[in-house]
């Protein structure tokens, strides 16, 4: 992901799309999330970011079918 790409706006693009993401883990101020194929299987690429907005967005959820 490039360092001007909103993460929030990728999240919500991937699980519009019908993909699936996951929280893998939450360090201090960073959070590592999944992406997922559609069907949850495969894991296609990994989001990593202390963004706030992004925070806000994941909430106390745990992946995009909470």
């Amino acid at each position: 992901m490039g360092s001007g790409t909103d993460p929030t706006a990728v999240l919500r693009r991937w699980a519009d799309s019908g993909a699936v993401w996951r929280v893998l883990s939450r360090r201090g101020p960073a959070v590592v999330v999944g992406m997922y194929r559609c069907d949850g299987g495969e894991e296609i690429d990994r989001l990593v970011s202390s963004d706030p907005a992004l925070l806000a967005y994941l909430g106390d959820r745990r992946s995009s079918e909470d």
